[in-house]
């Protein structure tokens, strides 16, 4: 989860990135949002997998947040009944190989601007 941190909105590579209230939120993060799209996210820091709770949160909130996409992000894993709800729902998981991977990419990205 991303608490802690009072609301804010900022432009982050592709994405404006707004952080919703502490309490209140529906189930999403973030919103996530370019001049076409809208994506939520529900964040999770675990040391445990993170289960099908965090799947129906986010999925409910998508017309909420009128949201073309939904998301779950964790520092963890999901067994497979979390995976299988969120296929059926379609909501993108992204656990934490596939982070790695995105912080990764990034600061090689980011690399490659300072060198120039």
């Amino acid at each position: 989860m991303v608490r802690g941190i009072t609301p804010f909105t900022v432009t982050y590579l592709y994405y404006r990135v707004k952080l919703t209230p502490a309490s209140g939120d529906f189930g999403a993060d973030l919103v996530l949002t370019t001049s076409d799209q809208r994506i939520i996210v529900q964040a999770k820091r675990y040391k445990k997998n993170v289960g099908i709770k965090a799947v129906q949160e986010i999925a409910t909130a998508k017309s909420h947040y009128n949201a073309d996409e939904c998301w779950v992000i964790t520092n963890s894993f999901f067994p497979e009944p979390a995976k299988r709800l969120a296929s059926s729902n379609h909501v993108r998981l992204v656990d934490r190989d596939q982070l790695i991977g995105w912080i990764l990419a990034l600061k090689k990205k980011t690399a490659d601007i300072s060198a120039v």
